[in-house]
């Protein structure tokens, strides 16, 4: 966004279409980390860190009606929670190619491209990002990744990106400021 606030129009025009707001998880929805801790049983267990602003910005999108997903490389019960919390609708793990998961995707909504946007930090996400009407990637991503996005956030992977663009996507609708009277704990 602009200084002050202001959308560019021509990325207002893109975001004012969005009904589908999918994402990555790792660089995306947590900061990348991949926290391993040994178990006693030999086992590793992972875990997650996910922004409380991001799953507000994720209910708030889903209370404006915008359905949500996530497609991701690895396969994570702290995800799988988080999502449930969240509403998320669409949840692919373990997607090494992440196109077969979107094609689904657009099948179940019956939404065009245009009306997609995608949320990336890395090389796996570009294929994605090369076809939804609105690609953005997390302040923090990957040259090849910032270089296809029609915007970049300000807050990297894991810290407010998905929320940023969660708002951009509500006040180039015109809604934000009532959705802000909506927001639930």
């Amino acid at each position: 966004m602009a200084k002050g606030g202001r959308i560019p129009e021509k990325l207002a025009k893109k975001a004012k279409q969005i009904l589908v707001l999918l994402m990555d998880v790792d660089g995306t929805l947590t900061d990348g980390s991949v926290t391993l801790a040994s178990q006693q049983d030999g086992h590793a267990l992972e875990v997650k860190t996910f922004d409380a602003h991001d799953g507000q910005g994720l209910t708030l999108a889903v209370t404006a009606g915008l359905r949500t997903g996530v497609i991701t490389g690895r396969g994570s019960a702290a995800l799988r929670r988080r999502c449930k919390e969240l509403d998320v609708e669409f949840v692919y793990e373990k997607q090494g190619h992440k196109i077969a998961a979107y094609e689904d995707i657009l099948r179940k909504t019956g939404a065009k491209e245009s009306e997609v946007a995608f949320l990336g930090d890395d090389l796996p996400d570009l294929m994605i990002m090369r076809r939804v009407g609105l690609a953005v990637a997390v302040g923090n991503a990957a040259p090849e990744v910032k270089r296809v996005a029609h915007y970049r956030t300000k807050a990297p992977g894991g810290k407010g990106a998905a929320r940023e663009l969660v708002e951009l996507i509500l006040k180039s609708k015109g809604i934000w400021e009532e959705m802000i009277d909506k927001a639930r704990a």
